[in-house]
Parts: C-alpha cells; structure tokens; sequence
C-alpha cells in the first residue's frame, strides 16, 4: 500500500478521472481514486481508462501506480514528465482524441519535445475527432506558445469505430513558462472549411453530405470551401464508416467545428442519409458559432488550463456558455493548484453589437501560478 502524504488528495468515483490523472501529473502531487463503479454490474476500471494510464507512465519517469485486485481504487504518483519519441496502441473503446486533450495539456512541459505515434480510432461518435483536434485545439495551443515551431498534428491513416485502425502523429515543442494572454474579441465569421471522409463505403457519400452541408451553410456566408477525402487500401482503417467535419474561421483566429459521423459498424443504429450527416453537421456548427467566445466549447478545459499555468500575470480568455466539464475541472484547478477564476458572466443584448449577438458569454480572470518546465534551461 502507497504512503500516505500531505498533499494527497482523495477522490470517489469514475467522474472526470482523466481531468485528476492529467493535474496530478502536472503539479506533482499524487492522487487516491476509490469507489470506481464499485456499485456497477462490472466494477473497476475500464480498458480505456487503464490505457490512458499506460500512456501516462511511457509519458513519466518514474511514476508509481498501484490498482486494487478488482480495479475500484488506483493510486498514482507521478514521476518526471520526460516526453521524447514514443509510440501508444490507444484502446478501441474511444477515439484518439480522447488522449490528445491529455497529450496537449502536458506536452509543452515535458523535458524533451514530444513526437508521439498514436493508433486506434479517429472518429467516432463520442470524442471529438482528430479533425476537430487540428483544427481548433491546436490553434489555441499556438496562441499561449512563445513560438509554434515544431508543432503538428498528422493523419496518416483514418481509422473509424469499431476496429479503428487509425493512425495519427502529434508533435509538440516543449517550453520554459507560457505566455500570459488577454484575448476577448473572437471577431467575426470570415470563411467555413471542412472535409467530408468516407472510409470503404462508396466515394459518392462524401460528395453528398458536401452537397447538403453547403446547402445550409451557404445561406450564412458566401465563402464556404468543403473537402472530399476518400481514402482506400489501408489508408481507410479497417471499418466502414463517414462523416464529416466543418470549421468556422473568425477573423481574429478563432476556430468553431461543428460535426456528424455514421454509427459504428455493427450497431443496432441505422446508417443515416448522407444529406442528414451533412445538414447535422452544419446545425451542429451555426450552434458553435451562436455560443461564441474565442474558443470551441470542446476545448474551453484546454484555454483554462493553459491560464493556469501561465506566468504570474494576468490572464482574461472570453468563451461560451462554460461547460459542465469546465465547470468541474475548475474545481479541480483549485484543489491541484490553489488557483480560482474570476467569471464576468455578460448577458447577449439584441442592441448591443459588441456582445456579438448569441448565446451569454463568460469571462474568465486568473493570475497564472507561474508553472515552469524545471527540465528545460532556456525558455
């Protein structure tokens, strides 16, 4: 059984288990999870969650991580983030982008610049994509970045749900300190991209759901560009699937995405007409852009942890409606780091131009805790 410490602290239950592995890694200080669904017909951890894991100690040095024999308590005390070139099977059970929000958040502070070849899923139904990841979580990386060389993220093969075979390569620069920031104006809409994939289904699929998607987008801008990717051989993965993904470009770079894929292979649901995924998709996106704020509401986590770890200077990040995935890994800041926001909530007024007609808009004020990379000597 581990030591007990001070700065230990104590969770119940499965909630938010990939926000407590990531802070703890990042400030050190080791965590106790217990009673992980401990009341379910099949207790413990599940495959992906113990996956996540594995990930965390190629990622660390030194880590020590201990699971009960049925799975329902874990211990882990985070090691030396070391990064460097790795390779991570991910489980089939969620997309890769359920690890890249781990990746980001620790791959600026690790002791060498992170090169990472990850396999699995690409896209799926229930984590945003690798697309979305791209297209909107990097940039908001970037920003909070003294320089942006050396970052990347690569889709060499699309892999979808169930069997995936995917493969994605993230490259990420690491730092000294980030940058403070004050960004509270997302500017206006000035173009919509995206790309329509289809994986050993018919070519014509993706050509249907562009059709459809520019059928709606169209009556909202002029300047809509969508991309067909129809990929063959073992470029397509090794399950059947499409969909799609669109992105909103503002004209201070800020991106919204907006998406819609077809259910896995082999589920009891229905595939949908390719012209529902399409108008689904562009909905989907209108709703992005109608919440607002100068981040996408699937990275809102990401803005705020950058905020906290910033140099002790003042930041302000202006986003959305906050999340209720935000919500609590705020409280989770505040219990890692000891560090609270201020939130500006501002109600949309249909007189008021400056709000950008929409959704109420929240922002958020926090002097960072002054993280620094101890591994790198130059910033």
């Amino acid at each position: 059984m581990a030591p007990h410490r001070e700065d230990l602290l104590e969770y119940d239950g499965c909630n938010f288990l990939r926000q407590r592995l990531l802070l703890s890694t990042l400030s050190g200080k080791p965590v106790r999870i217990k009673g992980i669904r401990s009341d379910d017909n099949e207790p413990g951890l599940r495959e992906f969650e113990v996956n996540l894991i594995r990930l965390l100690d190629k990622l660390t040095n030194g880590s020590t991580i201990e699971v009960n024999e049925t799975g329902t308590s874990l211990y882990y005390q985070p090691g030396l983030l070391i990064g460097g070139t790795l390779e991570h099977e991910c489980c089939k059970q969620r997309g890769i982008g359920y690890y890249l929000e781990v990746l980001m958040g620790l791959g600026p502070f690790c002791k060498k610049p992170l090169s990472i070849i990850l396999r699995g899923v690409t896209n799926n139904e229930m984590d945003p994509s690798v697309d979305s990841v791209k297209l909107s979580a990097m940039p908001t990386l970037k920003k909070f970045l003294l320089v942006d060389d050396g970052m990347e993220l690569k889709i060499n093969k699309r892999g979808m749900a169930p069997e995936g075979g995917g493969e994605v390569l993230f490259r990420c620069p690491n730092r000294k300190q980030l940058k403070p920031i004050v960004f509270l104006d997302p500017g206006k809409i000035k173009r919509i991209r995206g790309t329509a994939y289809a994986a050993r289904v018919s070519p014509a699929i993706a050509n249907r759901i562009i059709e459809a998607a520019k059928g709606v987008l169209l009556k909202f801008l002029p300047d809509v560009y969508l991309y067909s990717d129809h990929l063959k051989g073992s470029q397509s993965g090794k399950s059947p699937g499409f969909g799609v993904t669109l992105v909103a470009e503002t004209k201070e770079g800020v991106f919204y995405t907006g998406e819609a894929i077809s259910p896995p292979a082999g589920s009891n649901t229905p595939a949908p007409v390719a012209e529902d995924l399409g108008v689904q998709a562009a909905f989907r996106l209108m709703e992005e852009i109608y919440r607002g704020g100068c981040v996408d509401s699937n990275f809102q986590l990401l803005a705020a942890l950058y905020m906290a770890l910033g140099r002790t200077d003042v930041s302000k990040f202006q986003t959305g409606p906050l999340s209720p995935y935000l919500i609590e890994f705020l409280r989770h800041l505040r219990d890692f780091f000891g560090l609270t926001f201020k939130l500006d909530y501002q109600k949309a007024d249909q007189d008021d131009e400056d709000l950008h007609l929409g959704a109420n808009k929240v922002v958020m004020t926090c002097v960072g805790v002054g993280f620094s990379n101890l591994s790198k000597k130059v910033s």
